[in-house]
């Protein structure tokens, strides 16, 4: 009954329109007035105005589907699968992203506790996942997250500046 595309459409802005539908029923509850109206449509339109954030966030952050690959996002693991490359990550053992440009494609750099670097294609298909599973890493600043995609690529081959990295364990020297 929907036309494929304009279900494409509609799917990539339903956080923002839930967003907007919890800021409706928070305005139409502080329009009822009232001890326990007001609290409730105040909370229910912070709610909303947050949840249209981070909705807006991951809608800077989506990119249409350009490179061949899949990228899958499973229990804190990032698999990577394409025809030029692919492999697997935990979250746990991310100790830095960056973001890297090689021509004119785009890639997060994901370095591990052991050494090993993955690149992971920034519009590969799945990529849009990408986002919550960042977020989550300790200290992670979405908006940098963001930013750091809106801001120009290269046609040279350069590494970004870091997005994120670990903070390491602090060391104690001396006696105990």
């Amino acid at each position: 009954m929907i036309r494929p595309e304009a279900l494409v459409t509609l799917s990539r802005y339903r956080d923002l329109a839930l967003a907007a539908t919890v800021c409706a029923a928070g305005l139409w509850l502080l329009r009822l007035g009232g001890w326990l109206f007001l609290p409730l449509g105040a909370a229910l339109l912070a709610l909303g105005a947050a949840l249209g954030v981070i909705a807006l966030r991951r809608l800077r952050f989506a990119r249409p589907t350009a490179s061949a690959g899949l990228i899958e996002v499973d229990e804190a693991q990032i698999g990577v699968f394409g025809p030029e490359g692919g492999g697997f990550v935990s979250l746990r053992e991310m100790t830095e992203l960056r973001l890297l440009s090689r021509g004119q494609r785009r890639f997060w750099r994901v370095k591990q506790t052991d050494g090993q670097a993955l690149l992971i294609p920034v519009d590969a298909a799945g990529a849009d996942r990408l986002f919550d599973a960042f977020a989550t890493l300790p200290g992670m600043n979405s908006q940098a997250l963001v930013a750091a995609l809106d801001a120009p690529g290269g046609a040279e081959d350069t590494l970004g500046p870091v997005v994120w990295r670990r903070e390491r364990a602090a060391t104690r020297l001396g006696p105990a």
